[in-house]
């Protein structure tokens, strides 16, 4: 699953074709949590706009504000909660690293996965819109897969990350695009990781001591090639 990330270099951010986005705006983050907004690129009337969205996808269906934080690759086309925004509402959520956690008995140790270049990238996301009593929740989910050979080494599932290249495929409309290919492991070998402090199991936390690197009696720092 993902359940923490960080964009602590927001003004790295660069996407093509947005109609509304100022990096100026935001501030570096080092623990996005659950039910927190989220900075969200989608696409909507054929134009890209950068907007902050619930993280939790509320399905507009539901009866009450309940929401999903990850959607499984596998099983995106068959949940009722999540099939029609596959479909209509994909969106991609900017970030620049993660956090996994390694249960050891008692002890959850967190660590951080980033790029080795530490560069941004892009989660795949999706979308939905909810209302109930005259109000709105517009939310989103990260949508999750198998666990490369690095993340592995802690959980076995990791967030689909999206490649610039990929991103006019990800939001097309035409329903004969191989979009489910895009929902694989991205490669262990881009990547690293190393253990944190738990500090970061505290929502009120954030700063950038989070990610920085800690000595631990129960992981070791992870690094692949």
């Amino acid at each position: 699953m993902c359940g923490r990330f960080t964009l602590k270099t927001p003004e790295r951010v660069k996407f093509d074709a947005l109609n509304t986005y100022d990096p100026d705006d935001l501030v570096p983050r080092y623990n996005i949590a659950p039910s927190q907004n989220v900075l969200t690129i989608l696409e909507r009337n054929s134009e890209r706009e950068a907007t902050f969205l619930r993280w939790g996808l509320i399905p507009f269906w539901s009866k009450e504000p309940k929401g999903f934080i990850n959607a499984r690759a596998e099983t995106l086309e068959q949940k009722p909660a999540f099939s029609e925004s596959f479909q209509r509402r994909r969106c991609v959520i900017p970030a620049d690293g993660f956090y996994e956690w390694e249960r050891n008995g008692k002890i959850s140790q967190p660590y951080y996965f980033q790029m080795k270049d530490q560069a941004p990238f892009a989660f795949a996301g999706i979308w939905d819109r909810w209302k109930s009593d005259g109000s709105w929740i517009t939310s989103s989910a990260i949508i999750t897969t198998t666990a490369n050979e690095l993340v592995a080494q802690i959980h076995h599932r990791m967030p689909v990350i999206i490649s610039p290249e990929s991103y006019d495929l990800w939001f097309t409309d035409d329903p004969r695009s191989p979009l489910k290919d895009l929902l694989a492991p991205f490669p262990a070998s881009e990547m690293i990781s190393h253990t944190v402090s738990h500090d970061v199991n505290n929502v009120k936390v954030d700063d950038d001591h989070l990610v920085q690197p800690v000595d631990s009696t129960v992981g070791v720092n992870l690094r692949l090639f």
